[in-house]
């Protein structure tokens, strides 16, 4: 069983900082693409940020020159590094991965989501 286990959301005021954590742990062989999305009340979900495990990453229009996605592939981790957060930028942001259990393909696989709220 693989689980990915997301921390670091809070309050925090606009303008802010906050650095997400996700982090995937069980029996498996490896992580491919890993990735940010977020869901605001209301709202579809959307994608925040991918990495690939390689390194490249891509992202959302409205957080691009504000969010940085990285990972350390020895600990099995993404990270989502937010700055200058706005109050849009209130969601629930879940990490999702695909995960080499046994073979292939690989499983698509969520956490269970980290609430950030920018308020003043």
């Amino acid at each position: 069983q693989v689980e990915l286990v997301e921390s670091g959301g809070g309050l925090v005021q606009p303008g802010g900082s906050l650095r997400l954590s996700c982090a995937a742990s069980g029996s498996f062989w490896g992580l491919r693409d890993m990735a940010w999305y977020r869901q605001a009340a209301g709202n579809q979900r959307e994608l925040v940020a991918r990495i690939t495990y390689g390194g490249d990453t891509n992202y959302g229009d409205s957080v691009k020159g504000r969010f940085t996605i990285s990972r350390d592939n020895k600990k099995n981790t993404a990270y989502l590094q937010m700055d200058d957060l706005k109050s849009e930028d209130t969601a629930v942001y879940s990490c999702n991965a695909d995960v080499i259990i046994s073979g292939w393909p690989p499983r698509n696989t969520w956490g269970q989501g980290t609430q950030v709220t920018v308020t003043v």
